[in-house]
């Protein structure tokens, strides 16, 4: 009898165990974060930062007013903020979207996105980066960095009532070796600038400037 009581109670325990691992972290007012190496549900906090250490792994990680930051090696379902900046560390996996309003989005080498990467007033950054989706801004800056590979498009809305008015017209960049699908649409005036070793898909509202340089013209 008490071997087979211990052997139930082993099953239990480790078939609870991943639902442990996995248990949402929400607040209101302050931090959330994700340990190295640990699996989560959601991260969500409204006045606050969230942190995913590197190796962990995480389903939804939101916040209000705060930044997203993710270490190497790390995944996650989608990351979202209004008024904070993004920056995604090496070899990340995140399945969806990307999106800010308020601040900047950096991804850097090895990085996979399934879905879009959005924001409204911030600049957009990738490094060595494979996006599924597209690429959507208003007042901010692009770069498609060297080796980056956008499957969707680009598209730079007009400004309407509510968004920030930039002090000069957005620049977008496509680096070297890097490729964008899709078209490129831009309803508002921009400075496009394209290296001669990238691909890109149709462009309207814009005429591309060629560069053969590691980094494109200051202006």
């Amino acid at each position: 009898m008490t071997r087979t009581r211990t052997a139930l109670l082993l099953t239990l325990a480790l078939a609870t165990t991943p639902a442990l691992a996995q248990q949402d972290v929400s607040t209101v007012n302050g931090s959330v974060s994700a340990d190295a190496g640990q699996a989560y549900g959601d991260l969500e906090t409204v006045n606050g930062s969230v942190s995913i250490a590197a190796g962990a792994t995480v389903e939804d990680a939101s916040t209000v007013n705060g930044s997203i930051t993710v270490g190497d090696k790390a995944q996650a379902a989608s990351l979202e903020t209004v008024n904070g900046a993004i920056r995604i560390g090496k070899d990340v996996q995140v399945r969806k979207d990307v999106e800010t309003v308020n601040r900047s989005i950096f991804t850097d080498r090895g990085t996979t996105i399934g879905g879009n990467v959005d924001t409204v007033n911030g600049a957009i950054g990738l490094v060595g980066t494979q996006l599924a989706g597209g690429i959507e801004t208003v007042n901010g800056d692009i770069t498609v960095g060297i080796g980056s590979h956008v499957k969707g498009g680009i598209k730079v809305e007009k400004p309407r009532g509510w968004s920030m008015k930039p002090r000069r017209d957005p620049r977008i960049i496509i680096g070297p070796n890097a490729v964008v699908e899709g078209p490129l649409v831009f309803e508002r005036p921009v400075t496009l600038y394209v290296h001669t070793s990238a691909r890109i898909g149709a462009v309207t509202g814009a005429t591309a400037k060629p560069f053969s340089t590691d980094t494109a013209p200051t202006e």
